[in-house]
């Protein structure tokens, strides 16, 4: 069996290594230029600072259209802080009104989602290094056509690497979702595993799948956002890229599909060889994914994987000693069962191995599916932006107003905190110079404290841990003494892995960053190891003033949890009609091509229309597919956090933990049913009455589930997702019921 491929080969081929080389380059040119040719070393640091502001929105896996609009608000929303802050720093009255309104007003971007918040974060970001020093009103001016250009320069250099290495961006966001998708099968072959405890296989399922989800969204939107147009000489590699991304899709509803009774088949064949096949075929698929991933980032043809035809040929004698021994008929539902896998890892491996196959093809012109080339775009994330988004969010039940809320409290504390200090020194007599940079404890609170209470808390420590191993780094970096250009090159280095790392391993980033910062600072103005003591100390009382700030009006996870088990359900249900509709017309269209009568011109039409009906139908029940991921995917994420905040605030655990079992359990059996019912001739009474009760009860009514239903035949392979999908409808139902009971009062707004 291949190995699992290093990580830090797998880090340094993908789009997050790429996007912090950008992105620290894109801060670094300018602060060179200015230093280096101009001897305007102030200048050039808020050129930097200006530059870092856009670059904290051109994060990797973002769609380039609207990282581009993002960054170009950064630049102007920007500099009119940075203005705003200039002049306020010499007014000390002035800046205790400009700093809280700045805060509350950029925090409640968070209403815009990601990109929001992240547009958002970077103003805060500019005015807080804004305001390091006072300004006299003549250096505004300078100060904030510095950071303009700085902000213009990094979006026109982003822009530039974005268009040369557009395909080398593409290939490596599509890599990240392969690997994402290998793990997710990884996850999917510890089920199988008679060794593995099966309700945490079930929670590592969980999590695996939502990562995956972003990755796929992430590659989908940099993938599909620039088709091949048949004139560009760039095509064959865009027409390569969608093949995989097409099959990647298809190998995830695929595996998706054999959601079975993992229970029943470890409780029934635990002493069996069959299930250890089946765990070392997905293993294979799993590596092979992972290889074909690197060589997608690599741009290289796949040359080394491994052949699951001795565990899928293993599985096929098994069943046939179970169809001689009489098995097959004393167990007829976990044999159907057994057999369901078969099939589906014969159809995943043939799907890998064209995926293998892609990265051969060096003149490809069409898509593996010619059905979906004009509706790709109907896969892409649309962001809306609208100024009544943030008004109808100015109220205490929301949870952005009340992020701002606490934001803006921070920030006021932190700020008296610096001032206390620095008056306190002053009294003294002692040097001030140990509050310098004291808006270090305001970016330290704002860099932290995050809507939810859970990722506050993680940020807090990791934060801290990052910091102190940071000024340690330096700390030995500076009593080393080395060379200019090798303090230069560790700068450098550091400033990259800092950006590099910011979406994998915060705690890294901080580290990378917290170096880069105290290096920076000593090549420009070169100082005592004592500036090493005041970030560190800075860090610590702004990681409290987060921490404290965390408990004030919080919305805990659980306020969620309603609506996001809502979501999920009504995700699901419009997969499941979707699904139906689909299924109707694909019966109807085979039952009229099966016709043995003369064609005439409005058979022709006939035949016609409802081909086109039936592609439109097959493209909505794969959009509803990916929403319906999507919002388990958000239920999956908020669960887990809520498990990480104190567990007074943990409500509702096993119901929510049911439901996001039952909920991937149902939108696997739409998977594998709708297809069977496509291709049946008419559906039987039984079937008919139990696809109504699921109906009923994913529209939250009460109603009884048929006790027997249809085997007879090919109907046997279909009984089996049906009765998972009454019994997984009828549950959700039951659960979501703890929902439905209305808080009163004012502890239905303050919890």
């Amino acid at each position: 069996m291949a190995s699992t491929l290093p990580q830090l080969q797998r880090f340094f081929y993908s789009h997050y290594f790429l996007g912090g080389l950008r992105q620290a380059t894109g801060v670094i040119i300018p602060a060179l230029f200015l230093s280096f040719f101009f001897q305007q070393y102030g200048m050039a640091m808020v050129a930097a600072i200006g530059a870092a502001c856009v670059a904290v929105i051109d994060q990797p896996g973002s769609p380039r259209r609207y990282s581009f609009n993002n960054m170009i608000g950064a630049v102007l929303l920007g500099t009119l802080t940075t203005a705003v802050t200039g002049l306020s720093t010499t007014h000390p009255i002035l800046l205790w009104f400009v700093i809280p309104t700045l805060c509350f007003i950029f925090s409640m971007f968070t209403v815009y989602g990601r990109q929001g918040g992240l547009m958002g974060f970077a103003c805060l970001f500019i005015m807080t290094l804004t305001m390091r020093q006072p300004l006299e009103t003549h250096e505004v001016l300078i100060h904030t056509l510095s950071s303009f250009g700085g902000g213009v320069f990094y979006f026109a250099f982003s822009a530039f690497i974005h268009r040369v290495f557009w395909h080398r961006e593409e290939r490596q966001a599509l890599s990240v979702a392969l690997f994402s998708t290998a793990d997710y099968i990884e996850a999917r072959s510890r089920l199988y595993d008679v060794n593995h405890d099966l309700e945490e296989s079930y929670r590592q399922l969980m999590r695996t799948q939502s990562a995956m989800t972003d990755t796929q969204q992430a590659a989908r939107n940099t993938v599909l956002r620039e088709l091949p147009t048949g004139q560009s000489r760039s095509d064959q590699q865009r027409y390569t890229a969608l093949n995989i991304f097409i099959d990647m899709v298809a190998l995830l509803d695929t595996l998706v599909a054999t959601q079975t009774d993992y229970a029943t088949l470890q409780r029934t064949l635990a002493t069996s060889d069959v299930l250890i096949f089946a765990r070392d075929a997905l293993r294979k698929l799993a590596n092979n994914t992972r290889q074909i991933a690197l060589d997608v980032a690599r741009h290289k043809p796949v040359t080394e994987r491994s052949s699951v035809k001795a565990e899928i040929r293993a599985i096929e004698y098994e069943l046939e000693l179970y169809r001689q021994n009489g098995f097959a008929q004393g167990n007829a539902e976990v044999y159907t069962l057994l057999v369901q896998v078969l099939r589906r890892l014969r159809n995943a491996a043939r799907i890998v191995e064209r995926m293998t196959e892609h990265t051969h093809a060096r003149r490809a012109s069409s898509l593996v599916d010619t059905r979906l080339n004009k509706t790709l775009g109907r896969f892409l994330t649309h962001n809306e932006l609208r100024l009544g988004m943030i008004t109808s969010n100015l109220r205490l039940d929301s949870p952005s107003f009340r992020y701002a809320v606490r934001v803006t409290i921070a920030a006021i504390i932190a700020l008296a905190i610096d001032h206390g200090l620095t008056l306190l020194l002053q009294m003294s007599g002692r040097d001030p110079g140990f509050t310098i940079h004291g808006y270090w404890i305001i970016l330290t609170t704002i860099i932290v404290l995050k809507p939810g209470y859970a990722l506050t808390r993680q940020r807090n420590l990791l934060r801290l841990l990052g910091t102190f191993i940071g000024c340690l780094l330096a700390l030995i970096i500076l009593n080393l003494n080395p060379h200019i250009d090798i303090y230069f090159f560790i700068l450098v280095v550091a400033c990259v892995l800092g950006y590099s790392m910011l979406q994998l391993n915060f705690m890294a980033s901080a580290t990378f960053n917290t170096l880069c910062i105290l290096l920076a600072f000593n090549l420009t103005a070169p100082a005592s190891t004592f500036l090493i003591g005041e970030r560190l100390v800075d860090t610590v009382i702004g990681s409290l003033v987060a921490l404290g700030c965390s408990y004030i009006l919080p919305w805990w996870e659980h306020n969620f949890m309603g609506s996001l088990a809502k979501a999920a359900r009504t995700a699901n249900h419009r997969f499941y009609r979707t699904g139906l509709q689909y299924a109707d017309l694909n019966r109807t269209l085979v039952g009229i091509e099966n016709q043995t009568v003369n064609s005439s011109i409005a058979k022709d039409l006939d035949v016609a229309t409802l081909t086109q009906q039936v592609h439109e139908a097959d493209v909505n029940w794969r959009l509803a597919r990916k929403n319906a991921y999507i919002a388990l995917g958000n239920l999956t994420s908020a669960f887990y956090r809520m498990m990480a905040e104190p567990t007074r605030c943990q409500k509702n655990v096993p119901e929510v933990n049911h439901l996001l079992i039952q909920n991937h359990l149902l939108a696997s059996q739409i998977s594998a049913a709708i297809p069977l019912l496509a291709q049946l001739p008419e559906i039987p009474t039984g079937i008919q009455q139990s696809l109504d009760a699921i109906d009923a009860l994913l529209e939250d009514r009460n109603v009884p589930i048929p006790v027997s239903i249809e085997t007879e035949g090919d109907l046997a392979a279909l009984a089996y997702p049906i009765r998972q999908m009454s019994r997984a409808a009828q549950l959700i139902h039951q659960e979501m019921q703890v929902f439905e009971k209305p808080q009163s009062g004012p502890q239905a707004i303050l919890a």
